[in-house]
């Protein structure tokens, strides 16, 4: 068994692909997912079937309830924009910006790695192909990679850990490509912010035209069936 990481798990494009690279690299991915209050829940059952399909150690659904402060079209009575084309997408923070999530859910996957004896966390956030949400950028995993080290006992230990980011300059296609090289099932996955009550994907929020253009431009076509306009 390699080393153990924590790989943060939505059960989407990217996490998908982000576990399917760590264990490549020869980690021992231990699954983090959570389940925050957010619309599109069904994740949690993709990010199960992702989890039993590639293989991980061991997989936690951390429960927490983001609703409480709401903010977000995931977690509050906002609705999801939806858009025809990707060229549609705005470049402002959308509505689906959930209000520091990254920052809450890296501290949770420091304290799943302190315990678990990992020195590595992975996380699928993309600067390219994305929703222009401020979590997702380089400048903010370095500034957060800074807090991994003085705010752990691993850190101060001497020790460390690092936060692994494989797909931060990586476009969909790229993403795409790389996982199925890997062997990575997309069917499994789900990255709709406002799927239907048995999961199929809406095909024009933000997440569904980003997944869709990767797609496209790697010259494959998405395993999901999307729902008629």
């Amino acid at each position: 068994m390699g080393d153990r990481a924590v790989v943060l798990l939505s059960g989407g494009l990217d996490s998908t692909t982000v576990l399917a690279i760590a264990k490549d690299q020869g980690f021992a991915p231990y699954a983090l997912s959570f389940r925050y209050g957010q619309r599109h829940a069904v994740e949690l059952d993709a990010a199960r079937r992702v989890a039993n399909h590639l293989g991980v150690e061991r997989h936690v659904v951390a429960e927490i309830d983001l609703r409480v402060f709401g903010g977000s079209a995931l977690t509050a009575d906002i609705e999801v924009p939806k858009h025809g084309t990707v060229d549609e997408l705005s470049d402002e923070i959308p509505s689906t910006y959930v209000p520091a999530r990254n920052t809450i859910f890296l501290s949770f996957a420091l304290a799943y790695a302190e315990t678990v004896q990992a020195e590595d966390i992975f996380i699928g956030v993309n600067a390219l192909d994305y929703s222009g949400y401020p979590d997702c950028r380089p400048e903010y995993i370095a500034a957060f990679q800074t807090v991994a080290n003085l705010a752990t006992k691993a850190g101060v230990g001497g020790a460390g850990i690092t936060i692994h980011t494989p797909l931060i300059d990586m476009t969909k296609a790229q993403i795409v490509r790389a996982g199925i090289e890997l062997g990575v099932d997309y069917g499994l996955t789900s990255s709709c912010y406002d799927p239907n009550e048995n999961g199929r994907p809406c095909g024009s929020c933000d997440s569904c035209l980003l997944r869709l253009k990767g797609f496209e431009e790697a010259g494959l076509s998405d395993p999901l069936e999307y729902r008629a306009a």
